[in-house]
């Protein structure tokens, strides 16, 4: 059952083969017998692709379920803690400050968890791709996701000392016209994304020209320290910026909203026992960098 549900996640022998850490030829004859003791066609085999029939799709949902009962069974034995492969993807500055510095004391309370950890901002398709979960920052848009809300970050705006040479301080949203800010392009956006300010307790969004626009984030940071304009990111991820004097915060009477770090996994899914410690761990993690006050957090 965990090599079958592995080829329908994957759509591929191969993929399931490397997640499962068995030959290829293994994770076929696995299946092959499977279908034949049930009678069945599982999997629909193209050269190219393998997707499950009618049959299969359902087979899967009973298998998952079983699965997870399972190891929910083995996991309530004292003593017992969850094991196997845990894929998770983060966005990349999420990743370096906050998931990898307490990464060793969660391996090290669960030595058998094999950890893989992807990086990106994208919403990976996390069924077809083998990941267990995600971290986002941002409103999360897709209904088909159960959403864990884990923090709520400070957002703070940003301009290099050259850039207040040239330009000026600003000194309020509505008096931008002769101001510049760097262009930050979203995933799936059309455009840089707006400035964003609270002004007499409303949201407000401001378009600015754009010296230059990217669509990473060391790039969106370097660019301000470069005096290319204006930048509006999370508190945490300028402090030292903040603390070298290379950025400096400007319209600081004129905060952003927060913004919404999540975890994100199907909803279809039954966590699994080694997703759901990673999951509490995490929460863990960000609340105690609350209480300690090395990040303004969510």
């Amino acid at each position: 059952m965990r090599v079958f549900s592995r080829v329908v996640e994957r759509r591929s022998f191969t993929l399931a083969a490397e997640d499962t850490g068995l030959p290829r030829s293994t994770v076929t004859d696995a299946v092959k017998q499977l279908e034949a003791r049930l009678g069945v066609r599982l999997l629909q085999r193209t050269t190219r692709h393998v997707s499950p029939s009618l049959d299969g799709e359902a087979y899967y949902q009973r298998c998952l379920s079983i699965l997870a009962d399972i190891e929910d069974a083995e996991g309530a034995f004292v003593g017992a803690k969850p094991k196997g492969l845990l894929r998770v993807d983060v966005h990349g500055t999420l990743a370096r400050h906050f998931v990898l510095p307490s990464l060793p004391s969660f391996l090290e309370t669960y030595p058998d968890i094999e950890f893989y950890m992807s990086e990106g901002d994208r919403l990976v398709d996390l069924v077809r791709e083998g990941i267990d979960c995600v971290l986002r920052v941002g409103v999360p848009q897709d209904s088909d996701m159960v959403a864990r809300r884990v923090a709520m970050l400070d957002e703070i705006t940003l301009a290099s000392p050259s850039y207040i040479v040239a330009f000026g301080k600003p000194e309020h949203p509505d008096r931008l016209d002769a101001h510049r800010m760097v262009g930050f392009r979203a995933t799936g956006s059309a455009g840089p994304l707006p400035l964003e300010f609270i002004v007499d307790g409303s949201v407000r969004n401001i378009a600015i020209p754009a010296t230059v626009t990217v669509n990473a984030a060391e790039s969106y940071i370097s660019a301000a320290r470069m005096g290319l304009g204006m930048i509006q990111i999370p508190r945490y991820h300028a402090e030292h910026d903040l603390a070298a004097g290379t950025l400096v915060e400007v319209l600081a009477d004129f905060p952003l909203t927060r913004t919404p770090v999540s975890l994100l996994y199907p909803r279809n899914r039954q966590l699994s026992p080694r997703v759901r410690v990673f999951i509490d761990w995490l929460v863990k993690v960000f609340a105690r960098q609350t209480a300690e006050n090395t990040v303004h957090s969510y």
